[in-house]
């Protein structure tokens, strides 16, 4: 994660006709800049930056309808008119607070074995989607009685399972105005529709991954992942279009290895020094560190300072395998500049025989198997 995805989206959207996300929601973290100013997105697309450019969030998004707010503001503060080109599927599913007080205390409850959760609700969110008769749409703003029922009664089941604290009319009361404000502005959308109709009269569509792939729900680190679909196949799922009608599929990779918060890192060279896993003073921390600094490796969603290592070209290959990138774009290179020698994680060994090229370890049990094969460049 946090290669450089929202910089690239944002460098490529100025060509683009639709800029859509089809997964995630506020635990991403893109700094996107416009007329000299940095702009920190979580749940936004980039291409509200440019003025000819309509953006969607897709329905394999969890949507904080408040945070959405909150990210415009410094928008139209600095004089960017994002009147009508915000878009949100009516499929998409809503994030509500309670999501966030039972994000926190899961993970609380985990005490050192937490999965490093950004406590933004993302998992209970999605938890209550695919429960199914807990999870609630955004298309059901519209039809705004019968939702305050509906919500009263997901907010008490979840009360029954999580056993917390809420006020629900207080909550209803901030939806409701929130709920003004979206259709005032007509965000919601069929977006199945809306993507597909742009599609087939010749708009220009660039697509936003959140997190990265070994994030990804099924393919990634599991637990230490995210909750939603992040890789290639996200684009059909979280938007509604065909596998089909893609053109290509741009991968973004830094020079070097990073990873928030917690789970496996075979490259890894930080140690507690900065927040890495690796024992104090080990062999080449003092290298991670570098690459932490001078990368400036700070989360932008969390704050949380980013663990650093070499590059892991079995990652690459298994990223690859799963996204079939067209190209793949290479950043960070300058903040190897002043290391004497570089290592290259080529290959993987578990119990002494080395992983086919593609393999990864499924389970954190094997995970911690693995020996790396490096490469050595001066």
């Amino acid at each position: 994660g946090d290669e450089g995805k929202g910089k690239l989206s944002d460098v490529l959207a100025k060509n683009y006709d639709i800029v859509a996300r089809f997964n995630g929601g506020t635990n991403a973290g893109h700094t996107v800049v416009a007329n000299g100013q940095k702009f920190a997105f979580h749940i936004l697309p980039c291409g509200l930056v440019y003025p000819h450019t309509v953006n969607l969030i897709g329905n394999g998004c969890v949507v904080d309808v408040e945070a959405v707010f909150e990210e415009l503001a410094p928008l139209a503060d600095a004089g960017i008119d994002t009147q009508g080109r915000l878009k949100i599927s009516d499929r998409a599913q809503l994030l509500f607070g309670y999501h966030k007080v039972i994000d926190g205390a899961m993970e609380a409850a985990r005490g050192g074995k937490g999965l490093g959760t950004t406590r933004k609700g993302i998992g209970p969110a999605y938890t209550s989607k695919a429960m199914r008769s807990l999870g609630l749409r955004v298309g059901q703003l519209k039809h705004f009685d019968k939702f305050k029922t509906q919500f009263r009664a997901t907010v008490e089941a979840h009360q029954r399972l999580y056993d917390f604290d809420y006020d629900i009319d207080e909550e209803l009361e901030l939806i409701g105005n929130l709920r003004e404000r979206l259709l005032a502005d007509d965000m919601i959308v069929d977006g199945v529709h809306y993507i597909n109709e742009a599609y087939n009269s010749g708009k220009r569509i660039i697509t936003e991954g959140a997190n990265a792939a070994m994030l990804d729900l099924d393919f990634g680190t599991f637990p230490y992942v995210t909750s939603s679909t992040t890789t290639a196949g996200g684009i059909a799922t979280g938007l509604g279009l065909a596998p089909s009608k893609l053109d290509c599929v741009m991968g973004v990779a830094k020079a070097y290895t990073t990873r928030v918060g917690e789970g496996p890192f075979p490259t890894e060279l930080t140690d507690d020094r900065g927040g890495g896993a690796r024992p104090h003073g080990a062999e080449g921390s003092d290298i991670g560190l570098h690459m932490q600094t001078v990368g400036a490796e700070i989360g932008v969603t969390t704050g949380r300072k980013r663990r650093c290592g070499w590059l892991d070209c079995v990652v690459l290959k298994y990223s690859h395998q799963i996204n079939g990138y067209s190209s793949l774009n290479l950043t960070k290179l300058d903040v190897l500049d002043d290391l004497e020698t570089l290592k290259i994680g080529v290959a993987y060994k578990v119990n002494g025989q080395l992983l086919p090229p593609g393999m990864m370890p499924a389970t954190l049990t094997d995970l911690a198997k693995v020996e790396v094969v490096y490469e050595s460049l001066p």
